[in-house]
């Protein structure tokens, strides 16, 4: 995973003047600057209002008592989709839209469960061992019965 992100790094600024330079051939220089500027100031309007939004419903789920999963589900999207738009550029901005706006963000919520899924195991809460299986053991007779005995001591206890 560490080599993805170095690559990310490497990879997205090159991509974004790549994309800026091309839209500011098309329609020139200042128009692109100013659409940078308007996509930048959507955006952290945008982010404050959803922010706002689920840190509302995440409140309420825990006021509720219920595991606030979706809740923290897109928390995390506005956080990282904020993070995203206030990043100057297209590329990320339309990545950063895709998981702030309320109509697109179940989408990335659904990737984001399905990718937690595969990559966190899910917890033991038992105390055993993942392929524990319970058998007979030297205190527990395998057919499940009971035992009727008395338990005798070795040697007897001295006096002091």
């Amino acid at each position: 995973m560490p080599w993805f992100v170095a690559l990310a790094l490497l990879v997205v600024p090159i991509v974004e003047i790549y994309v800026i330079i091309q839209i500011g051939q098309v329609i020139g220089g200042w128009p692109t600057v100013g659409l940078l500027l308007l996509e930048s100031a959507l955006g952290a309007w945008l982010i404050k209002r959803e922010g706002r939004r689920a840190w509302r419903a995440l409140q309420s789920g825990l006021e509720s008592g219920k595991m606030p999963g979706r809740e923290l589900a897109d928390g995390a999207l506005v956080l990282i989709g904020g993070t995203l738009l206030l990043t100057p550029g297209f590329v990320t901005d339309i990545f950063g839209f895709f998981f702030v706006l309320p109509f697109t963000r179940p989408l990335a919520r659904r990737a984001l469960t399905t990718y937690l899924n595969r990559r966190v195991p899910t917890p033991n809460l038992t105390g055993f061992p993942p392929n524990f299986t319970p058998g007979p053991t030297p205190n527990r007779p395998a057919s499940g019965d009971v035992i009727q005995g008395e338990v005798i001591d070795p040697e007897p206890p001295t006096a002091r």
